[in-house]
């Protein structure tokens, strides 16, 4: 019968704890388990974790391809649907749509960071939207109800 009181490990599932640099007695005195010499066996010994020992490191091994941009600028991406959703779950006020509302509820991650509002779905209600970005299927959706649209100098 298991009782609490009896329970115990499974036999070889638990180890003794290696205790480094504790004397011969311990079988890992001397040069505690470091070796003889080189840079490891020395104290305040550090290796950069991606240095591969004086190896081509990975970095310099793979092909480089293509050209990328130092200025592009990456967009949070905001549907039209969601959009709708928030203010079917009157989550929105007065009908402003901004940085500060998007991330409060949670549909952009990084309020400082650029976003640009796409036309994906259906929008019912005529809303005040400040974006960096807009696709033309949202700017045309967003104007024909009633809408504003306000571009963020990024």
């Amino acid at each position: 019968m298991d009782i609490l009181s009896n329970l115990k490990p499974a036999k070889g599932s638990k180890k003794k704890v290696k205790r480094i640099g504790r004397g011969e007695g311990s079988g890992h005195g001397g040069t505690a388990t470091r070796g003889m010499n080189g840079q490891r066996s020395r104290s305040g010994a550090k290796y950069r974790a991606w240095f591969e020992g004086g190896q081509m490191p990975l970095q310099r091994r793979l092909p480089k391809r293509g050209f990328h941009s130092p200025f592009k600028i990456v967009y949070q991406v905001v549907n039209l649907n969601r959009l709708q959703k928030l203010v079917d779950d009157k989550k929105v006020e007065d009908g402003i749509i901004n940085a500060v509302s998007l991330y409060k509820n949670c549909v952009i991650s990084k309020a400082i960071a650029p976003y640009k509002i796409l036309g994906l779905g259906e929008l019912k209600a005529k809303l005040n939207v400040e974006a960096h970005a807009f696709s033309a299927s949202a700017k045309e959706k967003i104007e024909s109800l009633g809408g504003t649209i306000r571009e963020i100098k990024v």
